[in-house]
């Protein structure tokens, strides 16, 4: 008779006897229009209101920075700033392996993780075995005129030529990963369910031939049926190529029964000598084991503060400032005419968005923010890390003073915005850098209203609509506009709302290029190989 204190053998969770009550709240959201799961809750925060880095909204206590024009350098003075190099992440390589049942949320996160790491300069790449699969079924069938059958049976582990082929797939993505990570990258994502013990054995063996790179196990959890019920409808609703001909409620129960094959011979990790992450409802309650060294300990951090609830990000700049109509960059000065009446239009507009919904307003520590946020009737936090990219000796002078004084460093930083840098002051990168607990929060946080900068807008924003660093200072972020961002499973929906109020326009193009950085926000997710046509 078996030990009943024995576990090692069952799943953390057996979902297969509520697939029943999942395909009933599947049907529940049909019907009332709602795909969106609740929330399964949010772990505790790490920089949170009344943490070390933000601060309750007080304007009494508020000391603004003199924005006044810097002395002019001596004239041996030839140079004012120079170009900051990319960091060193050489030596860091890992192997994260996904585990989990389909319809757990593992591309989501590998996606998502994907997009942080990369927005901080890491070399990242996701390896999505399902990809390779249809890719090489794809190349089959317009090869051969074979037409592979991948509907629940070819899931199942009775069958035994399809077992073989998984595993081949598997293994074969695996050591496209280990290629990439020899050929110069940090992070490879092996997105596949990797659900069985003597599938991690194989993974960990593979990964020990090679020396040093390091194998962590992610496993995403789930038995919130609302939270499956709404992976499984994204996944029959967003054109998988599986069920290219199938009808959604078709679609639907052969997604519901390969689950089920899964189930059957999943097991839940248990083994204590392997490095890895458990996560029970994208985010309600995580656990951490054998996690060392810097970038193992971000990547569990960042993983740490994800949650699925429905919110949004609305992303504005202060009013019109003194400055901007003057030409000036930086300093700390106060808003105009324009900017005031901006100031004043601001609530009504946020309020017809966000209705009753629970909303936190968030400034930088300069007073054209906080002028800007003042009549908005919500909780307010100032950040230190949103003031605006520092200009250093630059700071209060004019494009045109700036080109005149430093011809030679103006031409340097038009050549290389992202990495140049301020004499005694900041790059762009450096801003990156700075705004990465600012990013944590986001993730942690629900609906909220960032009065901020230019250069700090276009970086947050070219987070969350994963852009590529180069392209990050040509954003166009302009005056006296809202930008609403709505996070969903694998992108970004955008709205923008321009209020008819003047301002100056102090978007500087690109001197090689398009005039306007054209973005083309997409939420689709990707079913193929991306390097194949």
């Amino acid at each position: 008779m078996a030990d009943p204190n024995d576990h090692s053998s069952v799943p953390t969770f057996q979902v297969s006897q509520d697939l029943a009550l999942v395909s009933g709240v599947l049907q529940d959201m049909q019907d009332s229009g709602m795909l969106l799961p609740t929330s399964p809750g949010i772990p505790p925060m790490a920089f949170g209101a009344g943490g070390p880095m933000l601060k309750q909204f007080d304007e009494s206590t508020v000391v603004s920075r003199r924005g006044s024009r810097a002395p002019t350098p001596p004239q041996s003075v030839k140079g004012i700033g120079n170009k900051v190099a990319k960091p060193d992440y050489s030596e860091s390589k890992i192997v994260l392996a996904m585990v989990g049942l389909p319809a757990r949320g593992k591309s989501y996160l590998s996606n998502k993780l994907m997009i942080y790491l990369k927005w901080l300069e890491y070399d990242v790449k996701v390896f999505n075995v399902g990809q390779l699969r249809r890719t090489r079924a794809k190349q089959k069938a317009a090869q051969l005129g074979i037409k592979e059958d991948h509907t629940a049976s070819w899931f199942s582990h009775d069958n035994k030529d399809a077992t073989q082929s998984r595993e081949q797939l598997a293994q074969d993505s695996l050591e496209m990963l280990i290629q990439w990570l020899k050929d110069g990258g940090n992070v490879g994502i092996h997105d596949a369910t990797n659900s069985t013990r003597s599938r991690r054995a194989s993974i960990e063996e593979r990964v020990a031939k090679e020396k040093g790179i390091h194998l962590i196990f992610l496993e995403s959890l789930c038995d919130d049926p609302a939270v499956i019920a709404a992976n499984v409808a994204l996944k029959v609703s967003s054109g998988d190529p599986d069920y290219k001909d199938t009808s959604p409620e078709e679609a639907k129960r052969d997604f519901l029964r390969r689950i089920t094959e899964y189930e059957k011979v999943y097991e839940t990790i248990t083994e204590p000598h392997l490095s890895y992450l458990q996560i029970v409802n994208v985010g309600s309650r995580v656990t951490v084991s054998r996690i060392h060294g810097y970038l193992q300990s971000r990547i569990a951090f960042y993983l740490m503060n994800l949650h699925l609830k429905p919110r949004s990000i609305y992303l504005s700049r202060h009013g019109e400032s003194q400055f901007n109509v003057e030409g000036k960059i930086g300093g700390d000065s106060l808003l105009s005419s324009h900017g005031m009446q901006y100031a004043d239009a601001l609530p009504a507009l946020i309020k017809d968005n966000i209705g009753d919904a629970p909303l936190t307003v968030w400034t930088s520590t300069l007073r054209r923010t906080i002028q800007t946020a003042a009549q908005l009737q919500y909780p307010k936090l100032t950040w230190k890390s949103l003031d605006e990219l520092d200009a250093g000796v630059c700071d209060g002078m004019t494009y045109e003073e700036i080109e005149q004084a430093y011809p030679d460093d103006f031409a340097n930083r038009d050549e290389d915005k992202f990495n140049y840098r301020y004499r005694g002051g900041e790059s762009y990168r450096d801003v990156v850098v700075r705004l990465e607990p600012v990013i944590m929060e986001l993730e942690r946080q629900e609906n909220i209203v960032i009065i901020g900068h230019q250069a700090i807008l276009r970086c947050l924003y070219a987070y969350f609509h994963h852009l590529p660093q180069a392209d990050l200072p040509y954003i166009k972020i302009p005056l006296h506009t809202v930008i609403k961002l709505t996070p969903k499973a694998y992108g970004c929906d955008e709205e923008r709302y321009a209020l008819p109020i003047q301002a100056v326009d102090t978007h500087r193009p690109k001197p090689k290029g398009p005039s306007t950085l054209a973005v083309h926000p997409t939420t689709a997710r990707e079913y193929f190989t991306p390097d194949t046509k």
